[in-house]
């Protein structure tokens, strides 16, 4: 093989892996905003916030193009290498119910992506709370279990006036999420510990927090 072959071959490999990453790039995307390892690393009790903002834009997105979000989600967790695991059970159903809550809050307007994409709360448009923004919520108090104050599996959309509202409140959802995620290792005895001895209340779902 010449050197002008050898040269158009691998011009030839490089068009096709970027064309292969152009048509995946919400999985990739959400590989990235979800992996534990750069998760693990973020500093700030509200770093991953805008991180589950990106991860439900790129969700719609796909949506829009014809793909269905659970299998965007489980191509992402095989390119983070957490695939099979109960890590990435939780992202997955996390994930779909907050794409669930965007829906039916009306965030997915050309505006509300546009927030989305850059991880800001973007504008509620349906319902009782529209005008509000949707923010990032912690289903398990940062205050009560630090350690998953930058889980996005613990993170959830939820209107303003409501997250200031619950403020660190336990809800029995919440110690019933925290049961799970003891159960599957992913937290420990002392948060476990925290989160069941916290008083709380009896909403049901976010958006009645």
């Amino acid at each position: 093989m010449n050197k002008l072959s050898l040269f158009l071959v691998c011009i030839v490999a490089i068009l096709g892996s970027a064309f292969a990453k152009s048509n995946n790039a919400p999985a990739f995307a959400i590989a990235n905003l979800t992996d534990p390892i750069k998760l693990a690393s973020l500093k700030g009790d509200r770093a991953a916030n805008p991180r589950l903002e990106k991860c439900v834009y790129w969700l719609a997105f796909a949506e829009e193009q014809g793909e269905k979000p659970e299998a965007v989600i489980d191509e992402s967790a095989k390119l983070n290498k957490t695939a099979g695991t109960p890590y990435a059970g939780f992202i997955r159903w996390g994930l779909l119910e907050n794409l669930k809550i965007a829906k039916e809050l009306g965030l997915l307007t050309p505006e509300g992506m546009a927030e989305l994409r850059q991880g800001k709360s973007a504008t509620i448009t349906q319902g009782q709370y529209a005008g509000q923004e949707a923010e990032a919520d912690h289903v398990i108090p940062r205050a009560v279990c630090p350690e998953l104050k930058n889980q996005v599996m613990n993170l959830e959309l939820l209107p303003a006036s409501l997250n200031r509202a619950k403020s660190d409140k336990v809800t029995d959802r919440a110690k019933v999420f925290a049961k799970e995620l003891y159960d599957a290792k992913l937290l420990s005895d002392e948060g476990w510990k925290a989160a069941v001895s916290k008083p709380g209340d009896l909403s049901k779902k976010g958006g009645e927090e």
